[in-house]
Order: C-alpha cells, then sequence, then structure tokens
C-alpha cells in the first residue's frame, strides 16, 4: 500500500517511518510537516493509507479528514485519547494508535487496512462486463448519447465532470468514480487523482505527462508503472 506520514514531530514522523519499514506491505511515498502541504500531494498522487497526527499548529488532523473528497485510508498516530470517539464517525478511519507506539499495535492497525483494501478491491472486481459502446449524460434536462471511443479525456472539476470528445465538450455533474465505472477497461485508464484518460488516444509521452489532442495531462506516480503496462511498445 503506497502510504504518506502527516505529523508536525520529526520524532514521531521517524518512529512512524521506522515501523512502517518493518512490515513489507508499506510503501512511503512521502512524509509531511503539515497537513495543507499533504493536501496538494493527494492532488496529485494516489495514496492508500494516511499516518495521521491529531495536534498541529494551524491545522489539525481532524481539520484535514474533514477537507477531503475522496478520502484514503487513515490511521490515527496521537498522544490524545480524547478524540477516539469523534475520529471513528468517519468510516475511513481504520484505527487510532496512541503514542508511544509499538510494533505489534502497528501491525495490527495495518492488517486492518490491508483488509479493508482486500475487501474493497473484490467488491469492484466483482463487474459483469459491458458491451456497450456509447451512454448518456444528463444536460440541462436532455439526455445526450456520448460514444464511448469519441471520448479522449475526462477530467474532475469539483462537483463536476468535463467529458471531451473528438466533437466537443460535455460539463455533466457527476465524479470521476461514477463515470469510472462505466468506462470500458480496455480503453479507459485512470492516470491522476483528477484524469482519466483513452490510452488510444495518446500522442506522446514525456516524464510524468501524456499529451492528448492539445490536452497535456499529468500521470500521478502511483499511476505511470499501469500506464505503462497499457502500452504497446516495441
Amino acid at each position: 500500500m503506497n502510504c504518506i506520514i502527516i505529523d508536525d514531530e520529526q520524532m514521531a514522523r521517524v518512529i512512524v517511518r521506522t515501523l512502517c519499514n518493518e512490515i513489507k506491505s508499506l510503501n512511503i511515498l512521502e512524509e509531511f510537516t503539515n497537513a495543507i502541504e499533504a493536501i496538494k500531494f493527494l492532488n496529485e498522487n494516489d495514496v492508500d493509507l494516511i499516518f495521521l497526527d491529531i495536534h498541529m499548529p494551524n491545522f489539525s488532523g481532524l481539520d484535514f479528514i474533514k477537507t477531503l473528497k475522496d478520502p484514503p485510508k487513515i490511521i490515527f498516530t496521537t498522544s490524545d485519547p480524547k478524540f477516539a470517539m469523534e475520529a471513528f464517525e468517519y468510516d475511513f478511519i481504520v484505527d487510532y494508535l496512541l503514542k508511544p507506539i509499538e510494533l505489534p499495535r502497528f501491525e495490527k492497525a495495518v492488517k486492518k487496512a490491508e483488509k479493508l483494501q482486500m475487501r474493497q478491491t473484490q467488491i469492484s472486481s466483482i463487474k459483469v462486463p459491458s458491451q456497450k459502446n456509447d451512454f448518456y449524460v444528463n444536460i440541462d434536462r436532455r439526455l445526450i448519447k456520448i460514444d464511448l471511443s469519441s471520448i479522449y479525456l475526462i477530467e474532475a472539476k469539483g462537483d463536476y465532470i468535463n467529458i471531451k470528445t473528438e466533437e466537443k465538450e460535455y460539463v455533466v455533474h457527476s465524479t470521476l468514480k461514477k463515470i469510472e465505472e462505466k468506462l470500458p477497461d480496455s480503453l479507459f485508464l485512470k492516470v491522476h487523482r483528477s484524469y482519466i484518460i483513452n490510452v488510444k488516444k495518446i500522442i506522446d509521452i514525456e516524464d510524468n505527462s501524456v499529451l492528448i489532442k492539445k490536452d497535456v495531462v499529468p500521470v500521478s506516480r502511483s499511476n505511470r508503472p499501469e500506464l505503462m503496462k497499457r502500452l504497446d511498445l516495441l
């Protein structure tokens, strides 16, 4: 699982990193001293698990989770037990670890996160293959049919998505997650938290971005390996 650590205390981050290094399934992408920096990172990268402190200057851990629209799994690491009840009101909170954290308790929390991820993967994999070549979107009380093969890019913009086709663009009140479920895996791939592309429409790839038509689309570090697998390389 790709994970990040958010804690304003350096020693606390060192301890969590050391514990993470004891578990082979964890891959630490980055560490942050405050939640604001972490939000920017989450907007550009896919993260499975966050180790999060509660008490931080200016922006607490609880403030942070309230800003997340599509939160990954979170394990709180804190010295304050009084926020446990409030924390568990959120279904994406996996565990609440009190400092000092010992390895057996840490491993137990990570196993919980792994089981949740496995369950979510199993549920998402139970899909009836769709043979549809098109679907309809509701725009201004009109149902408009869009040919799937004509779509080259879908971009998330707040509570809306922008569907770009060969002919025109459609702004639809929906989420990237909802439309992703309607798209065939053979054509489309989510390459970033905010973008789904038609891999057949790629013109060029350079570093961590792809060129589709005139759009330069960022590719997150965690999604780049899957993109490379999907390409027919000589």
